[in-house]
């Protein structure tokens, strides 16, 4: 499937309405124009932080709408944020998301990970890994190679075939201001997959998200109402839908300390995760940091022996970005350097 018309939704952060990106949303209206595509802001997208922040009704109704539009092909999120989770009762309290949800390309990622739990629900097919703001208004003279050439498969095949480690990494811009335009990131050499145990081959269909998005649902510490919601509206899939599954995670620009690590590694080993997934995928952290430290908190964590988990992809909050389909079976190759779809 040809993507022709693409929809931008601020589901959880509204900073894409602020004026402090008005550079990068230029740049990135043109990016998606030259690449051929009709580009739709969603009614409430630009409305600023305030805004979006004190009206997720409004962020729920231009999911919906997007849903509803026949003329849209892809949902393509501004960026992640903190509270998308605050969607739920205006999605699911009466079926409004699953009145309208049909299958059509949905990509985002960070806190984002919610609403891929939110669709996964309803059965839809979702694609993890890359946002506007951060992939498509990249402010070096281009969208960095390795993105760019996953974000134009998508558009014109619909899906993505496989995914390789990228040759380098980047490290984490700290300038976004409108004299950055033009200029690289420092880059440096990739060293690839990792496996750190378990077989060097193994399938199954990939879900999960960022790992500080995920402990919301086990823990209160943020939002005081993040585990009563999830439970609610069933938000979280059971031991037996994780059956087979892949776990994917990765982990967020705030680079948490590795005691904060380990609590939400074992928070998934509590519930039981480890003993049911047919492997794990972790993304590795942005700029590196804690790297080998997440390494052994993982090891340490999952009891499980036999199962295999995989390390440094360049994933979600780590630069450059791939896009991880999920709810389609995946083929992991480790001898390979590979993951089929």
């Amino acid at each position: 499937m040809k993507v022709n018309k693409i929809a931008i939704v601020s589901l959880s952060s509204g900073i894409l309405g602020e004026d402090a990106v008005a550079h990068e949303r230029e740049l990135g209206i043109k990016r998606l124009k030259d690449l051929g595509l009709e580009v739709e802001f969603m009614p409430n997208s630009l409305k600023g932080l305030a805004y979006i922040k004190n009206h997720p009704e409004k962020r729920a109704e231009d999911l919906l709408a997007a849903f509803k539009d026949y003329s849209v092909d892809m949902i393509l999120c501004a960026i992640g944020g903190d509270d998308t989770y605050r969607l739920l009762p205006y999605l699911f309290e009466h079926d409004e998301l699953k009145q309208v949800a049909k299958q059509k390309i949905f990509l985002g990622f960070s806190d984002t990970t919610k609403n891929h739990f939110m669709l996964n629900n309803l059965g839809i097919k979702t694609f993890y890994g890359q946002a506007f703001l951060t992939d498509i208004c990249e402010l070096d003279k281009k969208m960095l190679p390795c993105s760019q050439a996953y974000f134009e498969e998508l558009i014109k095949t619909g899906t993505i075939k496989e995914i390789h480690p990228s040759d380098v990494w980047y490290e984490e811009r700290k300038d976004f201001s409108k004299k950055a335009v033009g200029t690289p990131r420092i880059s440096h050499k990739n060293n690839g997959f990792e496996l750190l145990r378990g077989p060097k081959q193994f399938s199954g269909e990939i879900l999960g998200g960022c790992i500080e998005s995920i402990y919301d649902f086990f823990d209160n510490s943020r939002y005081e109402d993040t585990i009563s919601l999830t439970q609610k509206y069933h938000l979280f899939p059971s031991l037996d839908e994780w059956q087979g599954k892949i776990l994917l995670l990765e982990s967020s620009e705030t680079k948490s300390a590795p005691e904060k690590y380990r609590q939400m590694v074992r928070a998934l080993a509590d519930y039981g995760i480890f003993d049911v997934v047919s492997g794990v995928l972790v993304g590795q952290p942005q700029d590196k940091a804690y790297y080998e430290e997440y390494k052994q908190i993982l090891l340490e964590e999952i009891q499980n022996a036999d199962l295999p988990i995989v390390y440094n992809l360049n994933v979600g909050h780590s630069t450059p970005h791939c896009i991880v389909p999920f709810g389609v079976k995946a083929e992991v190759d480790i001898t390979q350097e590979v993951i089929k779809f």
